[in-house]
């Protein structure tokens, strides 16, 4: 008795003080989250180096090593070099006895070769620009990988000599390209990507394509090592017909390049299949329209008998490895709000493996993830959770459940209180058609207790949201909220019909499929109706002030890097090139009438709510004179708002962990000054 009545003791006390060491997630936990991403099985599968990332406080600024973990029980954990410089994109030998990797020093970045047997590390390269897109030859004596060589920009003048020691302006910055700039990027510096070999023991690296044409994405040797396949655009009007690419061979020794693809449309990521006698690839036929699902496929080596091998499978393929049998492949792709695995055979039957990728994207809450699959078929891939970022699995297509190689943020998650995400399906007032969402509660919920709410509208549009860690959803959450976020039509992971449905659409009833969420929400009683708030970025942004234009349920409401106008931001952000006809037909000179239609600023005049204003002060795809449209228009109707902008942000606000931090905080603070 005095025994039982002694453990009863020390399981209480137990409780309690396990109870008063965790806290609720925080600002600066921010700073100590990590993520495992794009991990690399060992040919045996014994082994996988993956990229372990985390944030520096002190520089604001994330940072990633590799490190090795063994999936065969032994505890072997560490990191793969004593460098302390940022590496990734590791690649192992097609024997697995050295590991190929890019590190940068801060003065540009090297391929790198590590000996297993011996831990020597050696630098290969002294490389004008980064390389990327590494590749083994079969034989282990090359590696292929792609960098951009420079090229002059024009010179339409000359000037005349300054005087000695006159400190003249610089000079113009003179484009003729049709893209130029890239958001995050900045300025683009003239030149092209190519394709270069390297003996994997050293020497002078040897450029293999060439002309004014990039050569990006992965490369696959063939089994002789003789080609190398890769996906470029060289077609004559490559630079106006951007979405389309297609699959090219070519010859390490002649280099003499062969078309195998020649549809219009994205044909890319061709991986030769193990016995050298077929090519998988994904990509589509492009119909010019807002949403296409990518298709897996298959070509004799040659670019003969072409065949889609997913074509009952609806959703988008981004990812796929052969088995080394060669009888299936192993696939990544989106269903209904979740990242999966599945093996597909050639004959397109196609069995899931896990539904749990992710992990990787750890802002707010959007699809990500990787995987790679050994010899013997094991699989090493980011696994996801709604409370932490992503650690390594491992799993085979026969194991009912992964076993996790990695627990990169046990040390402070198992101090802390994380709010709980809940999936829920409700029917839009518009079709009927089902439609996804996510309710998070506040790590501290009472049922008895109503809670202001929050509406977090996705990006893209043509996105997802799911069941995914999200640093800012969390921290709303923490606050003392319950947050919706909604996968309204025009999402991916449902569908071709369903993705396409903004076509010439856009905003259109995905703001019902929204409203309609927040009445389901309403409908279970845990939300005070007086206490909503609505908040999105991007493409969220032009929802959430394309919402206040149309209703005045929300006390106050968070416009983030939004499009407000369709005219204007068409012809000055980055992308400027891509919205006629696949997103509204033809050009805005030529459909003025239309993209106006579909600008928030259009329904201005009908705004009451309060409205803060936010985005990045370097903003190339919504630049940040879409925000003060919003910002102006409301000044001039006497309605409360403010700007906040965010200096050195890009689009990603949320690079920078301070940034992330700093987003979060400014929402919270508008919404608790309308609570």
């Amino acid at each position: 008795m005095k025994h039982s009545l002694y453990l009863f003791l020390l399981l209480a006390t137990t409780l309690q003080l396990s109870a008063q060491v965790q806290t609720i997630f925080e600002y600066l936990d921010v700073f100590q989250l990590e993520y495992s991403g794009d991990p690399q099985i060992s040919p045996d599968g014994n082994y996988v180096i993956y990229r372990r990332t985390g944030f520096d406080i002190m520089k604001d600024r994330s940072k990633g090593n590799l490190w090795l973990v063994s999936t065969d029980g032994r505890d072997i954990h560490h990191k793969l070099t004593s460098r302390d410089s940022d590496e990734g994109q590791a690649r192992w030998s097609p024997n697995g006895d050295r590991i190929a990797f890019i590190s940068s020093d801060g003065e540009g970045s090297e391929i790198y070769v590590y000996w297993t047997n011996t831990g020597t590390v050696a630098r290969l390269t002294q490389l004008v620009n980064s390389p990327s897109n590494l590749a083994w030859s079969p034989d282990g004596r090359r590696i292929a990988f792609t960098m951009k060589v420079n090229a002059k920009p024009p010179v339409l003048a000359k000037m005349p000599d300054k005087p000695k020691g006159a400190k003249w302006a610089e000079e113009p910055r003179i484009t003729d390209r049709l893209k130029h700039e890239a958001d995050g990027k900045g300025y683009l510096k003239p030149g092209f990507t190519h394709v270069f070999t390297i003996p994997s023991e050293g020497g002078s690296p040897r450029q293999l394509t060439d002309g004014p044409f990039n050569h990006g994405g992965s490369l696959s040797w063939a089994s002789d090592g003789q080609k190398i396949y890769f996906s470029a655009n060289r077609n004559p009007n490559w630079e106006y017909e951007f979405r389309n690419s297609e699959v090219y061979s070519i010859d390490t020794g002649s280099r003499l390049v062969e078309t195998l693809t020649t549809r219009p449309g994205p044909d890319r990521s061709p991986k030769v299949s193990p016995d050298g006698k077929s090519i998988a690839y994904i990509g589509f036929e492009d119909k010019v329209q807002t949403y296409q699902t990518r298709k897996l496929q298959v070509m004799d080596i040659d670019g003969k008998n072409k065949r889609v091998i997913s074509g009952k499978l609806d959703r988008s393929i981004s990812g796929a490895a052969w088995a080394e049998d060669g009888k299936g492949l192993y696939i990544q792709y989106n269903d209904l709000g979740r990242t999966k695995l599945g093996y597909i055979t050639l004959s397109g039957k196609l069995t899931e493996i896990v539904n749990n990728v992710g992990g990787t994207t750890l802002g707010r809450p959007y699809a990500s993830g990787s995987f790679t699959v050994s010899k013997n078929d094991k699989i090493a891939y980011t696994i996801s959770y709604t409370d932490r970022p992503a650690d390594v699995a491992i799993i085979d297509k026969k194991a009912k459940e992964p076993k996790v190689v990695t627990g990169l943020n046990e040390d402070l998650m198992a101090f802390k209180f994380m709010s709980v995400v809940d999936e829920f399906w409700y029917k839009s007032s518009v079709d009927g058609r089902d439609i996804q969402g996510w309710i998070v509660y506040p790590p501290n919920f009472e049922k008895r207790k109503k809670y202001p709410l929050i509406v977090e509208n996705h990006g893209g549009p043509i996105l997802n949201y799911g069941p995914f860690f999200s640093a800012e959803i969390q921290l709303y959450a923490a606050a003392g909220y319950i947050v919706f976020y909604p996968n309204p039509r025009g999402s991916t992971s449902y569908g071709e019909e369903f993705g396409n449905l903004l076509y010439n659409n856009y905003p259109g009833e995905d703001y019902n499929d929204v409203m309609d969420g927040v009445d389901a929400v309403l409908a279970r009683g845990k939300v005070d109706e007086d206490r909503m708030f609505v908040t999105g970025g991007s493409a969220g942004g032009i929802m959430t002030a394309w919402i206040i234009g149309k209703t005045n349920r929300f006390k106050a409401a968070v416009v983030t890097k939004p499009v407000m106008n369709w005219i204007s931001k068409t012809l000055v952000a980055d992308n400027y090139y891509g919205y006629a006809d696949s997103r509204y037909p033809g050009q805005p000179w030529q459909n003025f009438e239309n993209y106006w239609k579909f600008s928030p600023i259009s329904l201005v005049g009908n705004v009451e709510t309060p409205t803060m204003v936010m985005v990045g002060m370097d903003d190339l795809r919504t630049p940040p004179s879409e925000a003060k449209q919003l910002y102006h228009a409301l000044k001039l109707r006497k309605i409360e708002t403010v700007l906040v902008e965010i200096p050195e942000a890009s689009h990603n606000i949320a690079a920078r962990p301070s940034n992330l931090i700093a987003k979060v905080a400014h929402t919270l603070a508008w919404f608790e000054k309308f609570k």
